[in-house]
């Protein structure tokens, strides 16, 4: 008993030693709180035949039927095929780039010249979607920029690059290299400002030319990085990007780029079905959660530290 008080009085102690400390830590508590958790109770509807005007009290519970119609519906299964396709493209290409991106930086010996190129990098990030998707329409629309230049170039007729259903995956993962790419490469780059210039040093010394040196040291140098980014990336993989993909659509590109997102806002908000929507949104949560803690799993296995 006197362990216990002496351990509460410690506690009490050091709360008000650094109760300034603790106060600075309030807002973003507060904020996990309100938007995070609080907002988590509301996923009981995802097993109720939720009516607004009955309430989450009143609500007709129904169990795992939502759940179900996620694998028996085709068009949920259509749509989940889409996502899972798209969010396979991302990480095949557009998860590289940052990494490429980040390893060429490295190699510039001008530091104006890097800073420059940086920053012409980085300014796509902060357009917002609505400006990219702008600028795209205008340059791939059938009389567009794009259209002009390969027409007469190579004597075909115009591409309707934003109708055809087989040019919208492609476009889209475009779109996020171009916005995404150059502001990715600063978590890679700031991991690679800590290694050691003497280890390029010593390469040299050996006779290392520069493809060796980045194969031998800047390439290790980014594994842990690589791998923490690819595990928190995998716990995204049923979300393809809402804002994106829902600007993109189009009547005729809707069933190849409907995404799990985009079909939970048609179905949940749009024809007010707010149980499924919920258990979708469930459902994409713990496949990321499972997803996340299998890569963490596996990355120990391989000697790597993981994510936790």
């Amino acid at each position: 008993m006197t362990i216990n008080t002496s351990r509460t009085s410690k506690l009490r102690k050091r709360l008000w030693k650094e109760r300034y400390l603790f106060l600075l830590l309030l807002p973003g508590l507060l904020y996990f709180i309100v938007y995070r958790y609080v907002p988590m109770l509301g996923n009981i509807i995802a097993f109720q035949d939720y009516s607004p005007f009955r309430g989450f009290l009143n609500s007709e519970w129904v169990g795992l039927q939502h759940f179900q119609k996620i694998f028996s519906d085709q068009e949920v299964i259509r749509v989940l095929w889409n996502t899972i396709y798209l969010s396979f493209l991302q990480i095949a290409f557009a998860f590289p780039i940052p990494i490429v991106l980040a390893i060429m930086l490295n190699e510039l010996k001008s530091e104006r010249y890097k800073r420059i190129v940086q920053s012409i990098l980085y300014l796509p990030h902060f357009l917002s979607w609505v400006v990219v998707i702008g600028i795209a329409t205008i340059f791939l629309k059938t009389e567009g920029l794009v259209n002009r230049l390969i027409t007469p170039l190579f004597g075909i007729e115009p591409i309707a690059f934003l109708q055809e259903p087989g040019w919208f995956m492609p476009l889209v993962i475009l779109e996020v290299i171009w916005k995404e790419a150059g502001w990715g490469t600063i978590i890679f780059l700031a991991s690679l400002a800590g290694v050691s210039p003497s280890l390029y040093e010593a390469a040299v010394v050996d006779g290392a030319g520069r493809w060796r040196q980045i194969w031998h040291i800047t390439l290790p140098a980014l594994r842990s990085t690589i791998i923490i980014l690819l595990i928190l990336r995998l716990g995204t993989v049923l979300d393809s990007g809402f804002e994106q993909i829902f600007l993109m659509l189009n009547p005729f590109t809707i069933e190849a780029g409907n995404v799990l997102d985009t079909y939970v806002y048609f179905l949940g908000i749009q024809q007010s079905d707010f149980s499924f929507g919920t258990a979708v949104g469930l459902f994409k949560s713990v496949v990321g959660f499972v997803l996340i803690l299998s890569a963490n799993w596996l990355a120990k296995r391989f000697g790597d530290e993981g994510v936790f």
